[in-house]
């Protein structure tokens, strides 16, 4: 299947779910350039709805589906002036025959054309609350069909969030897509190998100012970079020692210190796909016997939440799976005093297992990392429940897990300074993550490229 019918029957699928849903058209913008100072913008980085349903990854860019199967796509016009400081456009004469389209202009028509195009429509679908602006861009086009209600036009009688649809279709991901999270896997597990080795051998042979933070970062863009990736996912954790305990630590300046763990959280994005993976490590290539405790705790709760990560299963059950052993493990070393709280269901039930493990086990993951998708069951009414710092809300049942699904298995444990708690663990930070396929019988783990069992990494730091 050529890539362009990718896209034609994902436009296809939207549409017959406008026909469904009574008809009408939708229309969905890329995303803007963004200016990084005054002369220089941020690299540019598509929408991802809008790349999920045409491949093209030009800013000012537009398309719009009518639930009679019509596709229109706006973009930039040729400007061999523009074109020789920031690139080769594509144009409205090429795209037709390029993207599968049945229609393209200029963007510089949007204003003159969309009016004509809302007109006599029984709805009218846009992403919410995504971009900034764009109800009330619409709601100027509206305004214009009610100037021409006397000649017979009649704008919209109702406004759709198109989210709602794009959602459910992202949430299953197709053969292609599949493909393209296995590659974005196998760079990202390459470079998390390539930065495990690099630290262990530059501890071996100190250099001038010591291993920093930033030079395994280094190492890591240069693994996604020279295997063909356009981005990082998003900005690389790389976590030395105390920094580890904190969830969203950017890498910095921080020394790596032989003896101290160190957590990295990083992956690339490819051809418009993230990968996710977390791996903690001993800096200098060797576990303390109070590291290996705690991390051994965690490679099995892992191992849990993959073995509850299958079809028929609730996208919540990888999370309890593996809290009950993060929950046991806490209690064997003391973290959390048997004679103060009790058993494992009895943590469980207070909650006091959040000092140590204070965030879900996974989430949906595909062309964001934090991807979309709806995690309770639709159609199913919502009942009381618990968030993740246990305050009441309400929630729907959990989302039932089906083949096709994409999302990563991330426990952890963090253990800061405290009264009461041991102090050989203080410091510590651990996290294992990796990114699940749900398959017919069970899941496939498409990050495990590099290791995870504690002796496979010393192993690998000593090579």
């Amino acid at each position: 299947m050529s890539t362009s019918t990718i896209y034609e029957k994902r436009r296809a699928a939207v549409a017959r779910a406008l026909k469904a849903a009574g008809g009408g058209i939708a229309l969905l913008p890329t995303a803007p350039e963004y200016p990084r100072n005054r002369d220089s913008d941020f690299p540019y980085r598509h929408d991802s709805y809008f790349y999920y349903l045409t491949g093209f990854d030009e800013p000012q860019s537009w398309l719009v589906i009518a639930s009679s199967g019509k596709t229109t796509l706006f973009c930039r016009p040729k400007d061999l002036e523009r074109e020789i400081w920031d690139g080769i456009r594509l144009g409205p004469k090429a795209a037709p025959a390029r993207l599968g389209v049945d229609a393209a202009f200029s963007t510089d028509a949007l204003d003159e054309k969309m009016p004509a195009l809302l007109a006599n429509q029984k709805s009218v679908w846009f992403p919410f609350a995504t971009h900034e602006g764009l109800g009330a861009r619409v709601d100027g086009w509206l305004d214009k069909v009610r100037t021409r209600v006397r000649l017979g036009d009649e704008p919209p009688p109702s406004q759709h969030d198109l989210c709602g649809v794009l959602d459910e279709m992202r949430l299953f991901k197709d053969s292609h897509e599949i493909a393209i999270l296995r590659r974005a896997g196998k760079i990202s597990a390459g470079a998390h190998v390539r930065a495990m080795q690099t630290s262990a051998a530059m501890l071996r042979k100190p250099i001038k100012g010591g291993l920093r933070e930033y030079h395994l970062e280094a190492e890591l863009l240069h693994e996604f970079r020279r295997h063909g990736s356009q981005f990082p996912a998003y900005t690389s954790i790389v976590a030395a020692g105390a920094n580890a305990c904190v969830l969203h630590y950017r890498a910095g300046d921080a020394e790596l210190k032989a003896g101290e763990l160190c957590l990295i959280d990083a992956g690339c994005e490819l051809d418009g796909y993230a990968s996710d993976i977390t791996r903690t490590f001993p800096a200098d290539g060797k576990f303390t016997p109070a590291q290996r405790r705690l991390y051994d705790i965690v490679v099995e709760s892992q191992y849990a939440a993959v073995k509850a990560t299958k079809p028929g299963k609730r996208f919540n059950d990888p999370h309890e799976a593996a809290l009950r052993v993060l929950a046991q493990g806490m209690l064997d070393t003391g973290l959390l005093p048997k004679a103060k709280h009790g058993k494992v269901d009895d943590v469980l039930e207070s909650g006091a297992y959040r000092q140590f493990y204070m965030h879900r086990t996974s989430h949906w993951m595909g062309m964001d990392v934090h991807d979309c998708g709806d995690y309770g069951e639709p159609g199913t009414k919502p009942r009381e429940d618990k968030d993740a710092m246990g305050q009441p809300i309400l929630r729907r049942p959990s989302r039932i897990l089906r083949p096709g699904m994409v999302l990563t298995i991330e426990p952890g444990i963090y253990v800061r300074p405290a009264k009461n708690v041991p102090r050989e663990f203080w410091n510590i930070g651990i996290r294992i993550e990796d990114d699940a396929l749900v398959t017919a019988k069970g899941c496939e783990l498409m990050t495990r490229g590099v290791p995870v069992d504690g002796d496979e990494i010393e192993a690998l730091m000593r090579g």
